[in-house]
């Protein structure tokens, strides 16, 4: 009997060591699989299909637009946005015009690793830029390598401080330089005599000039008549040249060249109605959709 009793006791133990044993077991592989788990990599998704950056343009000269993440950091207003882009043997470079020689380095790349490659420092140009209203400035320009057009690209710039500034540009807009030249060309009217409307802007706005004026086209050129509404005005300068009162009589009225039409035009009128003789700076603008053959 007590050895029944002992074979009984001896085998419940074999029992209980063996499920302690499948529970040990299970617990260390589950234990395993939470810590596979969290610890495994996670799965990386297949890369997105890369677009390959655009073909670069064919060999010549374009005119483009340079596009910034900042108004701080922009081509100059008077070239409108605008820079030339040049591509040789397939090799792009845009040159813009900034506002001003406050910016002194380009980095093609991250500001983080301009310092160590001071060598790839792109170095200004003193470009000369002319605005609407005839006055002139000196400011940087860059000469800018371009993998592609319509893409973005990281630039860094150094300014007078000392500091490098990340940005993000791109060009756009690439348009052969003679095509956006021939579409800038100026329409001059056939020879004629002709009435447009003139705008006048500039000075205190008291003075006025008469609207429509005459204007005259000969050999290509064209020719405005100009009366004021005032007769103290004794001289006109346009492009540096003086011309004086075509009349002796009444309001001051003057014969002067026009460039272009729908184009500012920048004078200077000397009048001596004040104390002593004083030029007064004026844009004159005519309007080409009023232009009409005279009477």
């Amino acid at each position: 009997m007590k050895k029944l009793q002992l074979a009984s006791l001896t085998l419940a133990a074999l029992l209980l060591a063996g499920c302690g044993a499948s529970a040990a077991s299970t617990a260390e592989s589950t234990s395993e699989a939470v810590s596979t788990e969290e610890t495994a990599p996670a799965a990386t998704a297949a890369p997105a299909e890369t677009q390959a950056p655009a073909a670069a343009l064919p060999d010549g000269v374009y005119t483009a637009k340079f596009n910034t993440d900042s108004s701080m950091f922009h081509a100059n207003e008077a070239v409108d946005g605008m820079g030339t882009l040049t591509v040789e043997n397939g090799t792009m470079t845009f040159h813009v015009s900034l506002q001003s020689q406050k910016i002194v380095n380009l980095y093609p790349g991250m500001a983080a690793d301009a310092p160590a490659h001071e060598s790839d420092w792109l170095q200004p140009t003193v470009d000369t830029v002319t605005y609407s209203d005839g006055t002139s400035d000196e400011v940087y320009g860059f000469d800018i390598p371009v993998a592609a057009v319509d893409a973005d690209f990281q630039l860094a710039i150094l300014g007078t401080k000392g500091t490098w500034y990340d940005h993000t540009v791109s060009i756009s807009d690439a348009e052969p330089a003679a095509e956006a030249a021939a579409a800038a060309a100026v329409e001059i009217p056939a020879d004629g005599s002709y009435t447009c409307a003139v705008t006048l802007e500039g000075g205190s706005g008291r003075a006025t000039v008469e609207s429509p004026a005459a204007l005259t086209v000969a050999d290509g050129i064209m020719t405005a008549t100009i009366v004021w509404s005032s007769p103290n005005y004794d001289y006109m300068l346009v492009d540096g040249e003086k011309y004086l009162p075509v009349n002796t009589d009444g309001n001051s009225t003057f014969e002067i060249p026009v460039a272009a039409l729908d184009t500012a035009l920048a004078v200077t009128a000397d009048t001596v109605a004040m104390s002593t003789p004083h030029e007064i700076d004026y844009t004159l603008t005519f309007d080409s959709a009023t232009l009409a053959a005279a009477e």
